[in-house]
């Protein structure tokens, strides 16, 4: 039986689908699309609401139209553009809307359903008021069949009320604010005895076990029926109801089970039919087979996560849920469910929803496109009050009661990065490291242990997380995580030795106030150079950092997954695998080894090279290399698998393959082992030599790659050669340039020229004695467009750390003294010529002024590991042949003059130290 059953209303309003396909009944009227919508602030509400009975107030909550002045799309947040109104307004907001609908079936209840209200709500139908709740990310609903008019035009009213005050679940709002009604509003039918709610759990030997929890209306019997797979999965189970709310569990068997996982994403999909007296209650849903757990292997004495009994290794990225004009609501489900193929695409396994629970229909997409989900518990930002806790509980239980049945789901993380948890903590900081121990009590500690232990209770099939930390603060956790954000290969290498050394049974580290580690799994659950950069990353390249982070962590056989921050750049943070838009960044690894994409770092059987990202040697020396294997599957194991592996480096656009290898690798178990020690010999000439390594399967497939590169240097730069002379002239030796913006950089390795403008350089060239007869004269240089920031022609500005930052500050990212824009798919392009004694004798279109990995001696001389300086930026490789009645004037004068001259899109010209292409600018004369 397909998901989704119920047919989509409407393709006219926004958001059409039923809005829980884990829990869908047919008979349903979506209530998205136009509202009448009055909005006050704060203070005017506080000047009329009164106790209710004021008179304004009571004609609203009777629908009086004439007191609606607008009107909102629903189910978007009154602060977005989506909703047609696009105030960010704290106060409250009354909503208006008409309808006439009866059940399909004579007698039934109607239901008025919400997905989600921020913060406040009350619900009056026909000017009763039928209910109110209070949380802002879980679901309600109201049984309004008492005051439902079947034949005749019904007015739903709701007062939505945020405020933002302290003990209020907010996560990371300030990125855009939930504000009112922001995830789908429905009216559904159902019988008087009907299915409340039910939970699967299931075992990997096709055992499943369902809990139903049941309203009866009155007392008798129920059958109830379960169909799934086309009947091919059934079962039937008996009970006799009590009048009121009835719990029963019941078993059985899937033979030959197909198990969930993120590779083979099997969903049993189907429905429960509840029959009796009463008529009949059918509820279409799925479940996937799989379990969550934690295990020791081979003798270890500590565990990594498990999924159907078997090691994963957990590839995952932070995904803050958000879009530039829905916010925290997906304008579409075609939307949602690319999220989850976009995160697939780059061969994660993994997602941490941040500090909120995700749209059920996202959930949805997770379940049926294959991907593991962490969801976290939404935050407050106060003090951990009374009011604050209590609001907290009553809103995670009804989170994890409405997410139980997705099987994606494999953890819940109660806190994040102690938010909320401080006491009078305000001036600490938002994140940091164990000095801010001491606004974490020792009271609220066992809070949060409580905590841990309530929701290991309510849920033992999944693992529970007392606190994500950023400040080594664990009370008690079924997993070992810890947050990091730092830059440069060997601060990052330091830092994970200490934190494996320092795992273990018993130790102190990562816990607070006298708690100690258990075995648990140690993963990092979030990372990246975002914040290990002064005054932060800005919007800069993370491919070459990236890279290099991911294979440090391979070689740490404790570890077993990590977070990377994040899945898209948001409104102040630019550190996403994609841009806020989905747009690609552009990695540039297939540029190192052929077909290899950022994937080829998240497989499950790995290849470490165990060295830096980028070392200085000498030409044609050799170079030990030891690699390791790193395996988190048994899809190879007992097999021999080839290993190929070779040393390329570009010679001025020709790739040059200068030493290579293959040997046959015996892929054995679980974890981290030594696999081959590799030595290759080096290129006779300057170049960035690049090592590619590849693995195989016996049909020769890959199953991974990965590279390393060398700045190789000829020990004694010579002039002449075979067939003649290169003059070698430093970019930053110009004589004159006409830029209104210039400045160098990268240690004077690189100059830049924003605008129209040129660079003159005066060239001598060789001695008739040296070089009697000159035939052929050629211009060479590497060089990009320039892409002018704020900071080029204001200069730069760094913005303060703080919760501000955290709620939606401005970055002011062109500011940034880091920021250089990754590539990706928004050019910048500009056109340059080359001169000669005035005359032109090249021009080139340079397509970019870009930034990623391939700019191999830009990251490599980076000057400090904690503040970027036009970090992984290159160009492109230029040649201007001198033609040769110029030449034939050259070859008598043996000098010229000669320009760079850039059209608005200006020009950055890059010397041996940096960039992509080791080379200066160069005048090769043969």
């Amino acid at each position: 039986m397909a998901i989704p059953a119920a047919p989509a209303i409407s393709t006219e309003i926004p958001r059409p689908e039923y809005p829980r396909p884990d829990f869908e009944r047919t008979d349903w009227l979506n209530l998205n699309g136009k509202w009448s919508f009055q909005l006050e602030d704060s203070a005017a509400e506080a000047t009329q609401q009164g106790s209710g009975s004021d008179e304004a107030y009571a004609q609203r909550a009777g629908g009086a139209a004439a007191l609606f002045d607008s009107e909102i799309q629903v189910p978007f947040s009154w602060a977005s553009p989506l909703s047609g109104i696009g105030s960010d307004t704290k106060g409250v907001g009354w909503y208006r809307r008409a309808v006439q609908w009866k059940p399909s079936e004579e007698g039934a209840n109607v239901v008025l359903k919400f997905g989600a209200v921020d913060y406040r709500c009350d619900v009056w139908v026909n000017g009763q008021h039928v209910g109110a709740h209070q949380g802002g990310y879980s679901p309600f609903e109201f049984d309004v069949t008492a005051v439902w008019q079947a034949e005749q035009e019904n007015v739903i009213v709701v007062r939505a009320e945020d405020n933002d005050h302290d003990y209020q679940t907010r996560g990371k709002q300030g990125y855009g604010e939930i504000r009112g009604i922001w995830q789908p509003v429905w009216l559904e039918s159902r019988p008087h005895t009907h299915i409340r709610q039910f939970k699967f759990e299931t075992a990997i030997d096709g055992t499943v076990q369902l809990t139903t929890v049941i309203h009866a209306h009155e007392a008798g019997k129920a059958e109830l029926e379960l169909s799934f797979r086309e009947g091919a999965v059934s079962h039937k189970a008996e009970w006799e109801l009590e009048q009121g709310l009835n719990e029963h569990t019941t078993r059985f068997q899937v033979s030959d089970p197909q198990l969930w996982s993120p590779e083979n994403p099997h969903l049993y999909e189907g429905a429960l039919r509840l029959s009796g007296s009463f008529g009949e209650d059918v509820v279409h849903t799925y479940f996937g087979i799989r379990e969550i757990g934690t295990a020791a292997f081979e003798g270890r004495d500590y565990r990594w996560i498990t999924l159907n009994g078997k090691p994963v290794y957990l590839n995952g990225t932070l995904d803050q849920s958000y879009h530039a004009t829905g916010y925290f609501t997906y304008p579409t489900d075609e939307e949602m469910r690319d999220e989850i193929y976009l995160m697939k695409r780059l061969g994660l396994n993994f997602v941490r929803i941040h500090i909120k629970p995700e749209e059920p229909r996202k959930l949805y997409w997770a379940d049926k496109l294959g991907i593991l989900v962490m969801e976290d518990m939404p935050c407050f930002w106060g003090n951990p009050d009374e009011q604050a806790r209590s609001a907290y509980e009553s809103e995670a239980l009804e989170v994890i009661q409405r997410d139980w049945n997705h099987p994606s789901i494999f953890s819940w993380v109660m806190f994040n990065e102690t938010w909320g948890l401080r006491t009078d903590g305000e001036a600490a900081g938002v994140t940091g490291d164990a000095s801010q121990q001491r606004f974490y009590l020792p009271e609220t500690q066992e809070w949060v242990r409580a905590k841990y232990k309530w929701a290991k209770e309510l849920d033992p099939t999944r693992i529970v997380e007392d606190n994500s930390p950023c400040n080594y603060d664990h009370v008690e956790s079924d997993i070992n995580t810890w947050h990091f954000y730092l830059n440069g290969y060997e601060v990052v290498r330091e830092h994970l030795e200490e934190v494996v050394q320092k795992t273990y049974p018993g130790s102190s580290f990562n816990y607070i106030d006298g708690n100690v580690q258990s075995d648990a799994p140690l993963m990092n659950s979030e990372c990246g150079n975002v914040w290990g950069i002064q005054g932060g990353a800005g919007d800069s390249d993370l491919a070459w950092h990236y890279r290099y982070m991911l294979n440090e962590f391979r070689r740490h056989d404790k570890m077993c997954g990590f977070v990377f921050t994040e899945f898209r750049d948001v409104t102040n943070e630019f550190n996403g695998y994609y841009r806020l838009d989905g747009t690609d960044k552009k990695f540039g690894y297939e540029d190192f080894v052929p077909g290899m994409t950022i994937a080829d770092l998240h497989t499950a059987d790995f290849v470490v090279i165990d060295a830096p990202p980028c070392q200085t040697v000498e030409q044609g020396s050799t170079v030990a290399v030891s690699l390791l294997g790193s395996s988190y599957s048994d899809q190879y194991h007992g097999q021999q698998l080839r290993l190929e592996w070779e040393l390329s480096h570009d010679d001025l656009g020709t790739r040059i393959v200068s030493d290579s290898g293959s040997l046959d690798v015996a892929w054995k178990g679980y974890g981290v082992s030594p696999l081959a020690d590799l030595n290759p010999r080096m290129p006779q000439q300057d170049a960035v030599a690049v090592l590619g390594v590849r693995l195989l399967d016996a049909e020769g497939r890959v199953v991974t790659r990965n590279f390393i590169t060398f700045d190789v240097r000829v020990a004694q730069d010579g002039d002449t050669d075979g067939e003649g002379t290169t003059i070698r002239i430093p970019v930053g030796d110009f004589r004159e340039h006409s830029f209104e913006y210039m400045w160098d950089a990268l240690q004077g390795a690189k100059v830049n020229g924003g605008g129209e403008g040129r660079f003159v350089y005066d060239v001598q060239l060789p001695g008739q004695e040296e070089m009697p007869f000159i035939r052929d004269i050629e211009v060479l240089f590497e060089a990009g467009a320039k892409h002018l920031l704020a900071r080029n022609i204001e200069g730069e500005r760094l913005n303060p750390d703080g919760t501000d930052y955290m709620h939606g500050a401005s970055a002011n990212v062109e500011y940034n003294p880091s920021t250089y824009y990754m590539t990706d798919e928004e050019m910048h392009s500009s056109r340059v010529s080359v001169w000669v004694d005035g005359e032109q004798v090249g021009q080139f279109v340079l397509m970019d002024d870009p930034a990623d990995s391939r700019g191999v001696l830009s990251w490599h001389y980076q000057p400090v590991h904690n503040r970027l300086e036009e970090a992984g930026s290159y160009g492109y490789l230029c040649r201007a042949q001198v033609p040769g009645r110029l030449a034939a004037s050259l070859n008598h004068k043996r000098s010229f003059q000669l320009e760079l001259r850039a059209e608005e899109g200006g020009i950055s010209l890059y010397g041996r130290n940096a960039g992509r292409y080791p080379l200066d600018l160069q005048v090769r004369c043969r």
